[in-house]
């Protein structure tokens, strides 16, 4: 869940004295960074945060409305878990400002250790959780809670590597290496969903409510630890900590930023907003609409989905080719359009039957693999040199509170009230953003030239 500081501009001459620095440090026997390392242990990482974000998500819909909110029918206890699932988008802002002045006082790798402990706590916290029967409102409360620490703790596992990634990438494939790290994504989905689906089906279903929806939760412990250790491996390396010096990716006040540079970070925000409206309402929202309809079962809509976010990789994969080849904000403003599209045909599709149903969910994860895969940083080569670390974070922070945190909610709620249409119109204002912002950039790209 972050944004890489990305160009997709033609090399020139500062592209050209980069080559010649590494070239020079590689001459005097100093190690050079290859952007493969970078992006493996970007991968590793972000895979055991996006674990912890989908065992969430999956929990609010399967597992949550009936241990924590028994006492309101289905549809409204799912809607409160969507309430209590936007916190973290809400508490994230203010885990980066908190973890950035951590990083300032006592170093990278610190802040990373406290805030992936931390993160890896509150999500196995959530596994020893009593549920309503036993504690009433107060495990509301408390789950409510952990949902907080576990946003706080996703703003400060911000480390910079996709910025310093993007930045140390070749200019003309910086659209490849913008996609590796968003790769860990859909793989999260698929380790997530695999594991519930094994569980929900292997279990007896007063076994799976009562103990076994709170095993994933503890796995989500373990790895995060092979994240941490995967990413102090970087960040920790004397190469590493130099490089990212070199580069200026190192933390300064959020007001400041907000003073200088809010304009760029609402841009940065703004332009990605498309794929971060269709993120949830490809994952979370038709295992709700379709299950609480009584359309579809848990097993059948998980199915699909782990087959669709297998086609999102595919999709990002491709994604990266064509960025190269057209460009990362043609290529974001073309899949916007075509999100655009997506959402006239979603009501139909997903009102249908099963094959509309299943097209729904494999078309919009092909879109968001194409999308999410070019969607971090866009706009945010605008920033100044030094704000750029910082500047990163607060956009991807902003992007996914207003695109993302509450898309499940508005769009179950809308949805049962008013129908399916609620979709088109919350997935269409996303694309029209995404293109606004795009355009916006480009003038001031023109201007600024």
């Amino acid at each position: 869940m972050t944004a890489d500081i990305l160009s997709t501009r033609l090399p020139g001459p500062r592209a050209r004295e980069d080559d010649q620095a590494r070239a020079a440090r590689h001459a005097e026997g100093h190690p050079s960074v290859s952007p493969g390392d970078i992006a493996v242990g970007v991968i590793i990482g972000r895979t055991s945060e996006y674990f912890d974000f989908f065992t969430y998500g999956i929990a609010s819909v399967i597992v949550f409305p009936q241990v924590f909110f028994p006492f309101a029918d289905p549809l409204a206890g799912t809607l409160y878990a969507f309430a209590v699932f936007a916190l973290a988008f809400i508490a994230r802002p203010f885990g980066t400002t908190l973890f950035m002045h951590v990083q300032k006082h006592w170093g990278r790798g610190v802040k990373l250790t406290a805030a992936l402990f931390l993160l890896g706590t509150a999500t196995a916290g959530i596994a020893f959780l009593p549920v309503h029967e036993t504690l009433g409102a107060h495990a509301i409360v408390l789950l409510a809670l952990f949902r907080c620490l576990q946003g706080i703790a996703w703003g400060g596992s911000w480390d910079g590597l996709p910025s310093l990634l993007a930045l140390n990438a070749p200019a003309r494939r910086r659209g490849w290496y913008a996609m590796l790290g968003q790769l860990s994504a859909p793989i999260g989905f698929i380790v997530a969903g695999a594991l519930f689906l094994y569980l929900y089906t292997r279990l007896d279903p007063a076994d799976f409510i009562g103990w076994g929806w709170r095993f994933p939760f503890f796995v989500a412990f373990a790895i995060n630890v092979v994240g941490l250790f995967a990413r102090l491996r970087l960040v920790m390396d004397n190469e590493f900590s130099r490089l990212l010096e070199e580069r200026e990716l190192r933390p300064i006040g959020t007001l400041e930023m907000v003073r200088t540079q809010g304009r760029h970070i609402v841009t940065g925000a703004f332009a990605s907003l498309a794929s971060y409206a269709l993120f949830h309402l490809v994952t979370l929202f038709p295992l709700s609409w379709l299950v609480l309809r009584h359309q579809r079962t848990v097993p059948q809509v998980l199915s699909i989905e782990l087959v669709g976010a297998a086609v999102a990789l595919g999709a990002m994969l491709y994604s990266g080719h064509l960025a190269n080849r057209i460009g990362r904000r043609h290529t974001l403003g073309l899949v916007a359009a075509l999100i655009g599209v997506f959402a006239l045909a979603s009501p139909w599709l997903l009102g249908g039957g099963a094959v509309r149903q299943d097209a729904f969910v494999l078309i919009g994860f092909a879109l968001l693999g194409l999308s999410y895969g070019q969607s971090s940083g866009t706009a945010t080569a605008n920033f100044l040199p030094a704000c750029r670390y910082t500047g990163a974070a607060l956009t991807a922070d902003l992007a996914w509170l207003v695109g993302a945190a509450f898309a499940p909610l508005v769009a179950l709620g809308v949805s049962d009230r008013y129908g399916l249409g609620g979709i088109s119109l919350y997935l269409l204002s996303g694309a029209a953003c995404t293109l606004a912002a795009l355009a916006a950039n480009r003038s001031a790209r023109r201007a600024a030239a």
